[in-house]
């Protein structure tokens, strides 16, 4: 699968320890309280005046509801993961797209959920959108509509010091961990792992679990030699553990995409991205990105189903 948008982060952001305003899910430990996070949230709604021509987009359902329904893994740290409540459902992905409700006047509802389950759980209309850092690639486009907001790249992480001498251009025989259902797990490393046994070379052991901060603890124990990982939260591991270390740059970076419907979807699409680009012009995209430490990731071209490769 190409992916070719270049994603510059400020450079060497975890080795400069510059802290992310995180917190944890299952194994990371959290720095940001339900308060601030809550406050910030509360602060870019409030900048984000509702605009009655997009909320007379909103479909039917949502309008009835006076509610978005947003189904996400809530494991995958800074982006989405729960708060150090065990409820509450924070992050970049939350605040943003909080702001975007806001433009229409409705309020959200985040339902954690599992990775590969929530395009399946948006396509039966159990979820009005799904939100989770999703990479667009032309698979998941066979399967929903994908609106672009936000860009990362692929990340090495080990253990601190790299004891097992891991090299990602050649992890033949090594214990790799990734998430169930990520581009990680579906295309990177299984390519990796042809190309082992192509050349003759020993299987690489891909272990894999639906829980980021699983997959995290990991490397922490030793179990895997190093994971792949979306940018953010690899930076987020490292910051948050002390005990791991990004292996490398990033690579092959690629938008993020919302998941809407694959049918009957176009109206609400185009809508979130008039939404996406008021937020931009009023200054909330960025403040937002900023806050999370992940404003490298931020793109201008807002779209529906954009061309990848």
């Amino acid at each position: 699968m190409a992916r070719r948008h270049t994603l510059t982060y400020l450079a060497g952001i975890a080795v400069a320890g510059l802290a992310l305003s995180a917190c944890g899910s299952s194994s990371l430990t959290p720095t940001a309280t339900t308060a601030a996070s809550k406050a910030a949230t509360a602060a870019a709604s409030a900048a984000s005046a509702v605009d009655p021509a997009l909320a007379a987009k909103l479909p039917a359902k949502v309008k009835a509801a006076g509610k978005i329904v947003i189904g996400t893994d809530a494991t995958y740290q800074p982006n989405e993961y729960l708060d150090s409540d065990g409820k509450t459902v924070i992050g970049m992905d939350v605040d943003l797209f909080n702001a975007v409700a806001a433009k229409f006047g409705v309020k959200t509802e985040w339902v954690p959920s599992a990775f590969d389950a929530i395009i399946l759980g948006t396509n039966s209309g159990k979820y009005d959108i799904g939100i989770s850092s999703f990479t667009i690639n032309a698979e998941r486009m066979t399967q929903a509509t994908m609106l672009s907001y936000f860009k990362a790249g692929t990340q090495w992480v080990t253990q601190k010091g790299n004891p097992k001498k891991v090299d990602p251009n050649n992890a033949c025989g090594l214990n790799i961990a990734v998430q169930k259902g990520t581009v990680q797990s579906d295309v990177d490393i299984p390519a990796k792992d042809k190309a082992c046994t192509d050349a003759g070379k020993p299987k690489i052991n891909i272990l894999v679990d639906g829980d980021q901060g699983k997959v995290t603890a990991m490397v922490q124990s030793g179990k895997a030699d190093a994971m792949l990982v979306d940018l953010p939260p690899a930076i987020s591991a490292v910051e948050t553990t002390g005990t791991l270390e990004l292996l490398g740059q990033q690579y092959d970076s690629a938008p993020y995409g919302y998941v809407l419907p694959k049918t009957g979807s176009d109206e609400f699409a185009a809508a979130i991205v008039s939404a996406l680009k008021s937020l931009q012009a009023d200054g909330t995209y960025t403040k937002i990105l900023t806050k999370w430490k992940t404003d490298g990731g931020a793109i201008t071209d807002f779209a529906v189903n954009p061309a990848v490769g």
